[in-house]
């Protein structure tokens, strides 16, 4: 293989890889002069001109003259006056010989070959570099990608629009997600790791900055920084609560953020499977802060002991439940947004009513129905009825979990606290 053919091969293979033109003539420099010391020991006599447009290639060696009986010789850099006056007759001891050296004829075919070798690896490494750093620059940011294998793990591989491939693992998934091969997929570029010299582009669906990048897709005044949103926590697929607030007075960033009988929300609702997404207004007062992020319930009073990092919040006996939410997810995802954690109770200000019972069915948004039906079957209708009964006898009179029977407990014991 000439010169000019392994320029040519190199280059049009790192134009398939769009590799630029000073990238690829600094790999085949680097090459080259790997060769040379492979061959001579050492380039520092040695000049590489490359011309890729061409397929040019010329090693020119440089040697000082020095006298036919001169002693130790080295004749990498020395070259004898005889054999100077081969080259060309008006030599002079002292004075510098440039000469051509082949590719062909000096490096053998299999240092050549080598040499193609490394090559094409330097590129595929450059490659491999030049993805982790577009990507790790791109953390962050929201990317569609096409389903192109689920792997037994449910793993998902994607492709990107230049056919590199990203990963969403499963447990960066919305529960819910179903994806089959060909289906576009929304993403947040969520880490980029190199293993082994190779890059991995993790995606997530259920990190908190994909909600938060989706509400700057559609909202323009998020985008544009007039809104700001100030904290986002999360249940993925299930609920979520996003405070926002507005550096301009005459714009509700919740109204905003809402659209038009809910025309911004719903396409983030719909992208994220129907998760609930509460969006709040934001204040430093922190009294009202908690009282926002417990809606729909509404509170009677709060009391908060900063040291301990806890707020008690006190409601009338129908709005606990709508407080603590299904599965406990309201409550959970007020304290994470208002950074405390909240103990709910019962406003105690007619003592006659804790003597009140209360139907099972009123704790229908908290408890799944399911549930209650199962306590129905077995004669049981108001909360008292199951708090009279001892665990174990609940145990074994229904087909419930131990773990859904504690849950239910602690629901209704709340409920007269």
């Amino acid at each position: 293989m000439d010169a000019s053919t392994l320029i040519e091969s190199f280059t049009e293979f790192a134009k398939q890889k769009n590799i630029d033109r000073p990238t690829m003539i600094r790999i085949l420099e680097d090459v080259f002069r790997t060769m040379i010391k492979k061959k001579y020991h050492s380039d520092e006599n040695f000049n590489v001109v490359i011309n890729v447009d061409k397929g040019d290639l010329e090693i020119l060696r440089y040697r000082q003259v020095v006298a036919d009986d001169a002693e130790d010789i080295d004749p990498n850099t020395q070259i004898t006056l005889s054999e100077a006056k081969k080259i060309a007759p008006d030599f002079e001891i002292g004075e510098e010989v440039a000469e051509n050296v082949s590719i062909d004829g000096d490096f053998g075919r299999r240092l050549v070959q080598t040499a193609r070798q490394t090559l094409i690896q330097k590129i595929k490494d450059l490659e491999k570099e030049l993805l982790f750093q577009k990507y790790k620059d791109k953390v962050g940011e929201i990317i569609t990608g096409e389903v192109y294998q689920i792997l037994p793990n449910k793993e998902i591989l994607l492709l990107d629009a230049d056919k590199k491939e990203l990963i969403l693992p499963k447990s960066e998934q919305i529960y819910k997600d179903r994806f089959r091969k060909g289906d576009n997929v929304k993403a947040i570029i969520h880490r980029v790791e190199m293993i082994n010299g190779t890059p991995k582009i993790i995606l997530s669906r259920t990190s908190p900055l994909f909600l938060e990048k989706l509400f700057e897709n559609e909202v323009p005044e998020v985008f544009d920084g007039v809104i700001t949103i100030r904290k986002v926590v999360r249940e993925p697929g299930e609920r979520a609560k996003v405070a926002v607030e507005s550096y301009d007075d005459r714009i509700d960033p919740v109204g905003a953020c809402v659209g038009m009988k809910g025309s911004r929300i719903h396409s983030i609702v719909r992208e994220l499977d129907n998760e609930n997404i509460d969006v709040i207004n934001y204040t430093d007062n922190i009294e009202l802060f908690i009282s926002r992020a417990l809606s729909p319930a509404k509170i009677t009073s709060i009391k908060i002991d900063a040291d301990k990092g806890r707020a008690s919040v006190f409601l009338k006996r129908d709005q606990v439940s709508l407080a603590i939410g299904k599965g406990g997810q309201n409550i959970k995802l007020a304290g994470k947004l208002v950074g405390l954690e909240i103990d709910v109770f019962r406003d105690q200000e007619n003592p006659e009513e804790d003597e009140e019972d209360v139907d099972l069915e009123e704790f229908g948004d908290v408890i799944d129905q399911w549930i209650i039906d199962e306590f129905h079957r077995i004669g049981l209708d108001t909360a008292k009825d199951v708090l009279n009964m001892s665990r174990e006898l609940l145990i074994k009179r229904t087909d419930l979990e131990e773990e859904t029977i504690d849950f239910v407990l602690d629901i209704l014991k709340k409920e007269f606290e």
